[in-house]
């Protein structure tokens, strides 16, 4: 009798194992497939790894849309954290200014780009390749300033343009 009850533990576990790891194989193939569109692996195998909705996601679509919502929130955050510094920073206001709303455009291209994905990932594709021409505009206005609030901006538009690469293998992934 307990040999029984053992290994009716033993198969449950056993079954429940087999769940978990083939849904979490079939989440790595996604995110293996946007980043075979991407330069820099390494960042977005582990940016996307340690992305839940991504991880979570049950189709590449799925998991295309979960990187243009983590690239337009990070932008939605930086436009934030420039506002802020702005107004800290009375000499750099006019040029803060021009960065949050570069962040702002991202923002709304990455939107644009997840309302346009299913429909037409070569227009999503395009509409996410843009922002590097907002992210060219930050790194012209702050680039050469040495205070630490423009150093923070620097380090997130890097990064942001890392976000920004996610984004186009993710269009590029769906047929972009």
């Amino acid at each position: 009798m307990a040999s029984s009850s053992y290994s009716f533990v033993f198969v449950s576990v056993a079954l429940l194992l087999q769940l978990l790891l083939g849904s979490a194989s079939a989440s790595t193939k996604y995110i293996e497939d946007i980043c075979k569109h991407v330069n820099n692996k390494t960042f977005c195998v582990e940016t996307l790894s340690a992305y839940p909705p991504a991880v979570s996601a049950t189709g590449k679509f799925q998991a295309a849309k979960a990187v243009l919502r983590l690239s337009k929130s990070y932008a939605l955050k930086s436009a934030s954290f420039i506002r802020k510094a702005a107004k800290d920073r009375p000499s750099l206001k006019k040029q803060f200014k021009a960065c949050q709303d570069a962040y702002v455009n991202v923002a709304m291209s990455l939107k644009s780009a997840a309302s346009e994905l299913e429909e037409s990932p070569e227009t999503a594709n395009y509409d996410v390749m843009v922002c590097t021409d907002s992210t060219s505009i930050v790194k012209n206005l702050v680039g050469k300033n040495r205070n630490v609030a423009a150093k923070k901006v620097m380090t997130m538009t890097l990064k942001m343009e890392n976000l920004i690469a996610l984004a186009v293998g993710a269009t590029e992934a769906v047929g972009g």
